[in-house]
């Protein structure tokens, strides 16, 4: 077993290696003149398993053929079996057509890491379950609810717990995650526009007075929602509003804007890299899922079930 870094996010890569207590495999990411990327493998890895750990955040074009490149050096140097550790899926958003003449980019996406010589993926918490099927490789989705729901467990009282999905369609990801901290109740925020030039009206289906209000979602790039849902929760009595979110993609002010929103604090994960601003705010936390993809890659080289992780 061999695990390759890309600058996605070296840290990351670093930490499951240290977790595996092993060295990542040397080789060097550099550019030209002209911006092309060009990467080599500096150890033998033939007849490998070998693990390229590159999450495609911002820039996503960039770390995306980062990916691809570094997985048909792999392949051209006789690698037994590649895995993309991807643990931010870049362009999961785009999983359908949203009007004529657009396209379906997450398959496309599948197609390019595909045909570039990935045997498997690994991923977290996709944005649309449905990606797996856009594949015709073998993709385990890993979900980042046990991490989030130990952290929690150590900050918040459990008997005065609601987890709050911020959108309709965050149920059944909210459902998980209030399962894990022994059936809390649900909530969900609820936004609608009664008439036409009217301003979205935040309405809070369940009971939130008088409690810890922990929002869960995949992903906060805009932190629009996140903080107005925070806002109508505070509104509704509730004792304190934190965020739980596995990708903080955190784009344009997203970062001063979680810092002057009713949020108590904003915890994401380590799956994307951490940009200054982010690491300094005083509401923006980061916890690490270097052990849960250690283990399910750990258990993918061994042959062992990974799904077994969230038993």
């Amino acid at each position: 077993m061999k695990i390759l870094a890309g600058n996605g996010n070296p840290e990351l890569a670093q930490a499951i290696a240290h977790y595996l207590d092993m060295e990542l495999t040397k080789a060097s990411v550099r550019r030209f003149a002209d911006e092309e990327i060009f990467v080599e493998v500096h150890e033998n890895v033939r007849g490998e398993d070998v693990f390229v750990v590159q999450p495609t955040a911002a820039p996503a074009n960039d770390n995306l053929m980062e990916l691809l490149i570094c997985i048909d050096a792999l392949k051209r140097a006789s690698a037994r079996r590649i895995t993309a550790v991807v643990p931010y899926f870049g362009y999961a958003r785009q999983d359908r057509k949203p009007g004529p003449r657009t396209p379906i980019s997450a398959k496309l996406v599948a197609n390019l890491i595909t045909v570039a010589g990935a045997d498997r993926v690994l991923s977290v918490d996709l944005h649309a379950g449905q990606i797996q099927g856009f594949f015709d490789i073998p993709v385990d989705n890993l979900y980042a609810a046990p991490v989030m729901a130990s952290d929690i467990a150590t900050r918040l009282p459990r008997d005065a717990i609601t987890v709050v999905s911020p959108d309709v369609g965050g149920v059944v990801r909210a459902r998980a995650l209030a399962k894990r901290l022994g059936n809390a109740p649900l909530a969900i925020v609820d936004k609608r526009r009664e008439r036409a030039g009217e301003s979205e009206v935040m309405n809070i289906i369940g009971d939130v007075r008088d409690r810890y209000c922990v929002l869960v979602d995949d992903i906060c790039d805009s932190g629009g929602t996140l903080c107005n849902a925070a806002a109508a929760l505070m509104e509704a009595g509730a004792r304190g509003a934190t965020a739980y979110i596995t990708h903080g993609v955190l784009s344009g002010g997203a970062v001063a804007r979680v810092e002057g929103s009713a949020l108590t604090e904003l915890v994401v994960t380590d799956s994307i890299a951490a940009v200054h601003s982010v690491k300094t705010a005083s509401k923006i936390r980061r916890i690490t899922i270097a052990p849960l993809l250690a283990e399910a890659m750990r258990r993918t080289s061994e042959e062992s079930s990974v799904s077994s992780l969230f038993d």
